[in-house]
């Protein structure tokens, strides 16, 4: 298990991270590490600051579930809520749920703060060249909550605030765990299309989050979470790539699939990459397009 001593809480230093953060830069968005934030006492990410955000805002630019969660669960197959997400917050203690604040950047206080890490994480022009969206998402979870396995389009770096959590990591690059058609679904059309098997356990990571500690955890990489004993607060600071190339070419080959043929899979043969991201392109638009016409 890998796990980091609780750093000193700095409060009024304008920093958000340990320097260690980027001495492991080159690991950037290829390895899962922990680090070192200041941020567990910011008064930004206490549950009365949550409460008056839910309040301000409306529900759909909030995601919860409630009751018990499998760690191979399906999203849409979650119990029935039996409060709302005010409540939720509120109780958060004995609610047995998952909630997450998205885009919580649109707060000028968060956005001051997400601006101000993301200098410290991705220093300089190497930024403004290759990261099209970011996002600031906070987490509330109930004591012994697990969050389902599955993975995101999203460059993540999650900060623990409150409450411990161990969190089990798998490499996307492991076909015995994530095979090529589950990340093709993933991109074309299914953001649940990991599947969890039991007999996979043995290949993941476990990171150990306290307050004060965070974890790299790089696109696509297969993941599931269990809290520990009390509430849980997290933050992530995510953002994705302008680089569609690698994508594209998982969503020609779910289409060449789904067409009877046995696709390459990226990364082998160049030329076939190019000539799949280059014509999944204008593809992938027409369909984006036509979702945005219906």
């Amino acid at each position: 298990m890998h796990s980091l001593a609780t750093p000193e809480i700095l409060t009024s230093g304008d920093r958000c991270f340990d320097e260690g953060l980027q001495a492991a830069r080159e690991q950037f968005d290829r390895q899962p590490f922990l680090f070192r934030h200041f941020l567990s006492e910011h008064p930004l990410f206490q549950i009365p600051r949550l409460v008056e955000v839910v309040l301000s805002r409306p529900d759909s630019e909030s995601y919860y579930d409630q009751g018990d969660a499998e760690i191979g669960q399906r999203w849409n197959a979650m119990p029935p809520k039996t409060m709302s997400l005010e409540q939720a917050v509120r109780r958060i203690q004995e609610a047995k749920a998952w909630i997450a604040l998205k885009h919580a950047e649109q707060d000028p206080a968060y956005r001051e703060l997400l601006d101000r890490a993301l200098s410290e994480i991705l220093p300089g022009s190497w930024l403004e060249r290759y990261v099209k969206s970011r996002e600031v998402i906070i987490f509330v979870s109930s004591p012994d909550r697990v969050t389902t396995y599955h993975i995101d389009r999203e460059c993540n770096f999650l900060l623990q605030i409150t409450g411990d959590k161990l969190i089990y990591v798998f490499d996307r690059n492991d076909r015995q765990v994530l095979s090529e058609e589950e990340i093709e679904l993933f991109w074309s059309q299914d953001n649940n299309s990991a599947r969890y098997r039991p007999d996979i356990q043995d290949h993941a990571q476990i990171f150990h989050l306290t307050p004060g500690t965070g974890l790299h955890i790089p696109v696509n990489f297969p993941h599931w979470v269990r809290n520990g004993k009390s509430v849980s607060v997290s933050v992530s600071i995510n953002f994705q790539f302008h680089d569609r190339f690698r994508a594209n070419i998982y969503r020609m080959n779910y289409m060449m699939r789904r067409l009877g043929l046995n696709p390459v899979p990226p990364g082998r043969t160049p030329w076939k990459d190019s000539l799949k991201a280059t014509v999944a392109t204008p593809v992938v638009e027409l369909r984006r397009m036509a979702r945005r016409l219906k």
